[in-house]
C-alpha cells in the first residue's frame, strides 16, 4: 500500500471526535480509554481528542469529566442544584455501612478482617451487601496470607457517585472537619450525641441517613 493511500485512511480528527463525543453522550456510565480505543483503531491518541473535547465543553452546561478510568458528561456543578425539581431518592445507609465505606475508600485494598479490627467490632454479612448492591465497592483479590482472604476496594460507581476524578481527590482529615462531615468533639461526647439522633448526609440526588446503626 502506498504512503498516499495509507494518508487517505487515516481517520479524520473531527469525526473521530465526534464519534466520541456520540458514544460518551450515550452510554450512563463513564466510558473507559480502552473502549473508546477499540471503537477508534485508526487513531493514534484518542487522550489529545478527549482533551480538546473537554476543552470544548468547559463552562457549559454539561461538561466532560474523568471519572477513575473512565470518562462521562456530567452536569456543570453549579447547575446542578437549579435541575433538582423532583422529590430526591432517599437510600438509607446504617452508621455502620458509612464507617466500612470509610474504611474502604480511605484503607483499601482492605480485607473483612482487617475492617473489624479498624471498626472494634464484628462486621455483620449484610453491611457490605448493601455497599456491594449500591455498587460502590468491590471485591479486588485475595491477600497472600494464610486463608487467602478476600480484599475489598472502591468501584468506578463510587468515583461517580461521590464526583471523584480519582482516589486522590478523596478528602483529608482538614477538609473533612471544615466541612462538618467529621466530628471534632471529644469522642465520648460525639458518640452520645450520635446514640440519640439522627444525621443526614447529602450525597447528590440522594440522602443518607445516619444513625439506624444494624449492631455491625
Amino acid at each position: 500500500m502506498s504512503e498516499d493511500a495509507e494518508v487517505a485512511e487515516a481517520p479524520d480528527p473531527f469525526e473521530a471526535e465526534r464519534l466520541i463525543e456520540a458514544v460518551l453522550f450515550a452510554s450512563a456510565e463513564p466510558v473507559t480509554l480502552a473502549s473508546l480505543r477499540a471503537r477508534l483503531p485508526g487513531v493514534a491518541d484518542v487522550g489529545a481528542l478527549l482533551d480538546s473535547l473537554r476543552a470544548r465543553y468547559s463552562g457549559r452546561g454539561v461538561e466532560l469529566v474523568k471519572r477513575g478510568e473512565g470518562w462521562a458528561f456530567r452536569t456543570a456543578p453549579d447547575l446542578a442544584a437549579r435541575l433538582h425539581l423532583e422529590v430526591p431518592q432517599t437510600r438509607k445507609l446504617s452508621r455502620a455501612a458509612i464507617e466500612v465505606m470509610a474504611i474502604v475508600a480511605y484503607h483499601q485494598p482492605v480485607t473483612r478482617a482487617e475492617i473489624e479490627e479498624m471498626r472494634g467490632v464484628a462486621l455483620s454479612r449484610g453491611t457490605l451487601d448493601v455497599l456491594l448492591e449500591a455498587g460502590w465497592v468491590r471485591p479486588t483479590g485475595r491477600r497472600q496470607t494464610p486463608g487467602r482472604p478476600m480484599t475489598w476496594g472502591t468501584s468506578q460507581a463510587f468515583l461517580d457517585a461521590f464526583g471523584l476524578e480519582s482516589l486522590a481527590a478523596l478528602p483529608g482529615v482538614e477538609e473533612l472537619k471544615a466541612s462538618g462531615l467529621l466530628d471534632t468533639r471529644p469522642a465520648m461526647i460525639a458518640y452520645a450525641a450520635q446514640s440519640e439522633d439522627e444525621l443526614q448526609l447529602p450525597l447528590g440526588d440522594d440522602t443518607v441517613l445516619l444513625g439506624e446503626d444494624d449492631g455491625a
